[in-house]
């Protein structure tokens, strides 16, 4: 019998596992992203977060179980399907040497184009908002090798944008970010969310960040969900010592009114 699929979640695992060379990294997990909000999948090198974008993604094939996008398997999805229903930053990308920043955000717009139409006034569109959106105006016809981490890092969240998916799926999203650049990008996530709707899971390591931004809370240990909901739920000490084995104390962030940890060390004493 096929499993029901709760409407108010786009994007479901059941006792999904997912392995590299028979290695185990995410175990049996049943999951569920809510829709329309902004989820950050939080937790130690090594626990399955990059893992399990690239299980949600369709980018790793599962060792067993299932990913559903929309209640449909989504390994019976055509690639074109997928890609325009959901969008993915991985670790790292890499591009052709040579490649404009243009370029590279116009590789957004290929699930949208068929044999017949290469290129329309809607591709055209997308592609100058989502390098508006990103502040890239002036680099738009540099090669993307000539500029620097953070601004590579800019182009390619606007080639996500540019792909213009319900879902997207961001790992790492403001790694190379000077703060500033930081709040940039986190802030243009929370327009998305807010303004058109936009479904957001991404990989966050500034736990203070994934509280501020994130409206719900994923906590990996050893590739299984310890915790998962508001983050008032989720960021508490007992979740940081257990899944970080990190003392701390959880206060209450003076400007966004969400819980904020501070972290202990061995020479710190708290009065």
């Amino acid at each position: 019998m096929k499993p029901e699929i709760d409407s108010s979640y786009t994007l479901t695992t059941r006792k999904l596992t997912l392995s590299y060379d028979k290695n185990s990294v995410i175990g049996s997990l049943d999951l569920a992203i809510p829709t329309g909000q902004i989820t950050a999948l939080v937790g130690p090198n090594g626990c399955g977060k990059s893992t399990l974008l690239r299980g949600l993604a369709r980018l790793l094939k599962p060792q067993s179980g299932t990913v559903y996008l929309d209640g449909k398997a989504i390994a019976q999805l055509s690639t074109k399907e997928v890609a325009k229903r959901l969008s993915i930053l991985p670790q790292n990308p890499t591009a052709p040497e040579g490649l404009t920043v243009r370029e590279l955000i116009a590789q957004g717009r290929y699930p949208h184009q068929t044999w017949r139409q290469q290129w329309s006034q809607e591709d055209e569109r997308m592609l100058k908002q989502a390098i508006a959106m990103t502040n890239l105006v002036p680099l738009a016809e540099r090669p993307l090798d000539t500029l620097s981490g953070g601004q590579r890092q800019r182009a390619w969240i606007a080639m996500t944008l540019a792909q213009n998916t319900d879902i997207l799926l961001l790992d790492e999203p403001t790694t190379f970010l000077d703060l500033a650049h930081q709040i940039e990008v986190l802030d243009l996530l929370d327009d998305l969310n807010c303004n058109y709707g936009r479904t957001i899971v991404m990989v966050l390591h500034d736990l203070n960040l994934a509280c501020r931004y994130a409206s719900n809370l994923i906590a990996l240990r050893n590739g299984q969900v310890f915790a998962q909901g508001s983050v008032k739920q989720v960021m508490t000490e007992t979740m940081l010592k257990e899944v970080f084995g990190l003392e701390s104390l959880i206060m209450v962030d003076p400007v966004a009114k969400t819980p904020m940890c501070i972290p202990i060390g061995r020479k710190m004493v708290v009065s």
